[in-house]
């Protein structure tokens, strides 16, 4: 479509709102560089020339950006047709996807922005090239942080909600991403979350949906069940609540069924190795074997009770010499003698209250009591005691463990704790054993041999006495081989409101679970005026009497629905496909619409995320592709995990009890002084490190920390945009270091962005005019442009191509930089140059790229225009720098032509300023000549004596 014209822009002083904006401090700025933006608005009584200079910006974005987006979004430039509905489907696609954000009230920072600019570089790039492009965004809005904010306030989550994605949605669309935002969803949405509920419908008819009495981690004042990972040190991440462990029934769904899956398909990925490694870790499969100990009393006699434990190393069996129940071992109670009773339940009490991650952290003290039973090791016809520990979970392996301190750490470090045996059994390949520390490895076993059992394994290697000792135990019936794995199944139940509702009733006469049939969905969620938890562990949808209360449709028995509600997981993990189908009522996904776009070429997001999203989202991908929804097996292809933008630097001083400044490498201890936060302006940088202006000798702490709220450090890129423009934004995003890599902010670094681009403006329009505004198009002109303007030309194209391929935006940028800096020394810009150079910058900067491109006098928008080629004709270096020496010493060097001949070169050295007073006069014994690497003169030291 034809671009419409416009007014001639103008650099004048900033508009009020933004003057007001201007005088207002940035977020996380350091007061000096907010006190120079002040100084950038005139104030009283300064001169008003001067004044307005000072006001006046590199370039007018202002007046650029928002007539842009207004273009793209009135004109939907990035809209993606439907198949059948005008997609090209012989052409190649290309799916880049942003990981689902989370609708936050603060909105978002400047650490948001960095993969989403990222993902539109590669869009716009992609899109030039050729490519279908699906780029779309959407909402994962359900989840804890709204309810929580709605029972602090009053206010209805679907109100906040609704409110929160207004403001993500004009953030983004102020920084000029290309999404497609006619498929924008939210999880919240009835219409969307029919089809998680079919989903779950789906899992419930395969058997991988089901209930089970479970430890969780409840938090009586959020009234909900907690992740592992959302429990830290005893109290809840999100409010620190008190959270303790209770079982409940809960919904589950059966991930482990898919473990083998998850495991071998994660080879094919083009993942970063070390997140694939944490889902290996994650799902930690292992081979052992089940081993069955009889538990008896002191005295060796029979309590008529079988404890099972489950090891990786049977080999180690004669070194066992006390066993390990976790807390919640159901069969804890009948192993406890009366005399320990009142001990173990003081113990499992105090359990009860730390998450998996705390009992399991390796740098946490074991601590246990004894149950004050025992157990008979059938290698060694040995009694040994029942101990109970937190560090073995109840939900791995048996929930119980053979302990050889010999050689685990934890159970080491466990046994001299409560001076229980140690027993050496394998012993290194060379032979030395350190007496102090377990040995863990593989080795030649030792001491492990019995006459009563008839088990010998002495002399073997590890690996082989481990098999000898499963085939002992299986024929003797004390026990089996066994995979086993770390990865549980998934806790699928929130005692919340704000989830999707299950699609589930019980009759109330058999309390029989029947699932709703698929065209009764969605099950939408009642409105509530009272959200807040009960306390009692029943959901806040038990407040919805007139919801609960139901009739089966089939039978017309009265019914009463599930009130729990489904984790924020759910909607997260099938989002992808829903985008490649948003509008379809009838089905999740068209099956040749999937069968185009799938799977998703490029995925970008936080690593973070690295293991429960992705694994959750692989998980249903594959339950999809076994019923054939989706026709691949994996969702997403190729994963980036962009770093993390930290706050800017801050500098800590310290000051004894009497206010003297003390150097934080004193030696000293710090733990004694006061802190005391340093303003960069009263630092330098001496070497390495940062001292005090006053005071060399005082030698500071530079840190730069993660941005948040309570450190005051969050920069809101509302305020970027104002000062800067969102093009500078992007660009210093890219700008600031490799994509993966965190990275700190500084606004002084910005401001060098927006220099180039503002140098980039006026290279193609021009100098203002001295109104301050700037004449109509440009001054570029129709000449022909040289063979060097080519080659220059040509080498940016090479490298930005290469370089947005291979993700390294900010090599690219520096690229486009040094071409502007070799166009300024052009006597005229050729208009075919410029436009190949506008092209490169479109997806970096494309609101002055739009604008330069309309002023170059082109009628359409750029964002489909072929992206520029390099030709290898210009990438051939047709001079080379070649190194002259005298007798065998470089004196200097010489530019020659590639081809130049030995006779050329030399002709050149003679008369070179600085080589000519070496051959002037002198006789010429050899030349060594080495085409485009050196040229070596001997003199003949006898003629020039002569």
């Amino acid at each position: 479509m034809a671009l419409t014209t416009h007014p001639p822009l103008r650099l004048h002083a900033r508009p009020p709102a933004l003057a007001a904006a201007v005088h207002r401090p940035l977020r996380g700025i350091p007061p000096r560089r907010a006190r120079l933006r002040l100084c950038r608005c005139a104030s009283a009584g300064a001169d008003a020339g001067k004044a307005q200079t000072q006001a006046r910006r590199a370039y007018p974005y202002d007046e650029i950006e928002p007539r842009w987006q207004a273009h793209w979004e009135e004109r939907r430039t990035f809209r993606t047709p439907d198949i059948g509905d005008g997609l090209d489907t012989s052409k190649p696609k290309c799916y880049i996807l942003d990981m689902f954000p989370y609708p936050s009230g603060a909105g978002l920072h400047v650490g948001h922005p960095l993969g989403y600019t990222a993902t539109d570089i590669l869009s716009r790039f992609k899109r030039m090239q050729g490519f279908n492009v699906l780029h779309p965004m959407g909402w994962d809005a359900f989840g804890l942080p709204a309810e929580q904010y709605a029972i602090q306030t009053g206010t209805h989550p679907k109100i906040t909600t609704a409110r929160n994605i207004d403001r993500f949605r004009t953030q983004l669309k102020s920084l000029g991403f290309s999404y497609d935002w006619d498929r924008e969803i939210s999880t919240t949405e009835p219409t969307y979350y029919k089809w998680t509920q079919w989903i779950f419908l789906q899992l419930l008819k395969r058997g991988l949906a089901y209930q089970a009495e479970v430890p969780v981690n409840w938090c009586p004042a959020l009234g909900t069940v907690l992740a592992n990972e959302e429990v830290i040190d005893g109290v809840s991440e999100r409010g620190g609540y008190p959270v303790i462990r209770k079982p409940m029934r809960q919904w589950m769904l059966r991930i482990t069924s898919y473990a083998d899956r998850l495991l071998e398909d994660l080879d094919d990925l083009d993942w970063p190795e070390s997140i694939k490694e944490m889902q290996r870790n994650w799902i930690g499969r292992s081979e052992g074997a089940e081993l069955e100990f009889c538990a008896v009393d002191q005295e060796g006699h029979d309590l008529g009770a079988i404890l099972t434990v489950y090891t990786t190393r049977p080999d180690t069996i004669f070194g066992a010499t006390y066993l390990v129940v976790a807390p919640e071992h159901v069969s804890l109670p009948s192993l406890t003698s009366e005399g320990q009773r009142v001990h173990v339940e003081e113990y499992t009490e105090v359990a009860a209250r730390k998450s998996e991650l705390e009992r399991t952290e390796l740098q946490k003290e074991k601590i246990g009591v004894f149950s004050g039973s025992y157990a008979k090791n059938p290698a060694t016809g040995e009694i040994i005691p029942i101990w109970v520990a937190d560090y073995v979970l109840a939900s791995y392996g048996t929930g119980a463990i053979m302990a050889v301190p010999a050689h685990d750490s934890r159970d080491h470090e466990f046994a001299l704790k409560y001076e229980l045996p140690i027993i050496k059994v394998v012993s290194p390949p060379n032979g030395n054993c350190d007496l102090e520390e377990a040995y863990a490895d593989d080795g030649i076993m030792i001491n492990s041999s019995s006459s009563s059992s008839g088990l010998n394994i002495n002399g073997m290697l590890s690996q082989d006495a481990a098999l000898k000792v499963t085939d002992w135990v299986e024929s003797n019936g004390f026990g089996k081989k066994k995979v086993n794995y770390k990865l549980r199944d998934w806790l699928f139940a929130r005692q919340r409101y704000w989830g999707e509702p299950f699609p589930l009733i019980y009759l109330d006469d058999t309390n029989e679970m029947v699932p709703l049939s698929e065209n009764e969905l969605p099950l939408s969620l009642p409105e509530l005026d009272d959200f807040t938890p009960t306390g009692t562990g029943e959901p806040p949808l038990t407040k919805a009497t007139d919801w609960v209360k139901t009739t089966d449709l089939l039978t017309g028995r009265p019914a009463t629905r599930e009130t729990s509600t489904m984790p924020q997981w759910a909607g997260s993990c099938w989002y992808y496909l829903r985008f490649m189908d948003p509008k379809n009522s009838s089905t999740l996904v068209d099956k040749a619409k999937e069968s185009y776009w799938g799977p998703v070429d490029i995925y970008v997001g936080g690593a973070e995320h690295s293991v429960l999203h992705l694994l959750y989202a692989r998980f249903w991908h594959k339950v999809l592709y076994d019923i054939g929804v989706v026709s691949t097996k994996e969702p997403f292809k190729c994963l980036i995990n962009q770093g993390l933008i930290l706050g800017e630097v801050e500098y800590t001083a310290y000051r004894d009890n009497e206010g003297r400044w003390i150097s934080a490498d004193s030696g000293s201890s710090l733990a004694d002084c006061y802190q005391e936060k340093v303003s960069a302006d009263k630092i330098t940088k001496v070497g390495d490190h940062y001292v005090l202006k006053d005071d060399p000798n005082i030698r500071l702490n530079a840190r730069a920390y993660k941005m948040s709220k309570s450190r005051g450090n969050v920069i809101n890129p509302d305020d970027v945009v104002s000062e800067y423009g969102a093009d500078s934004l992007r660009l210093y995003e890219m700008f600031m270091g490799p994509l993966r890599d965190s990275k700190t902010w500084s606004t002084g670094g910005i401001e060098g962005v927006h220099r180039f681009l503002g140098r980039t403006w006026r290279l193609v329009v021009g100098a203002p005019l001295p109104d301050g505004s700037y004449k109509d198009g440009t001054v570029a002109t129709d000449d022909k442009p040289t063979f060097e303007q080519l080659r220059v030309l040509h080498k940016c194209i090479a490298r930005v191509s290469e370089e947005i391929q291979e993700t390294r935006f900010n090599t690219a940028i520096s690229a486009m930089m040094e071409f502007v800096n070799a166009a300024y020394k052009w006597d005229t810009q050729p208009k075919s140059v410029i436009d190949s150079f506008v092209l490169l910058l479109a997806p970096f900067a494309p609101h002055l790229a739009e604008e330069l491109w309309f002023r170059l006098g082109h009628s359409q928008s750029l964002a489909y225009e072929q992206f520029p080629e390099a030709k290898d004709e210009y990438l051939k270096e047709s001079e080379v720098v070649l190194p002259v020496q005298i007798n065998g010493k470089t004196r200097g060097t010489i530019l020659v032509d590639k081809e130049c001949s030995e006779d050329d070169a030399f002709e050149k050295a003679a008369s070179d300023e600085k080589l000519s007073k070496y051959l002037d006069g002198k006789g010429i014994k050899k030349r060594i000549y080495v085409p485009g690497r050196i040229l070596n003169v001997i003199l003949d030291q006898q003629k020039a004596m002569t």
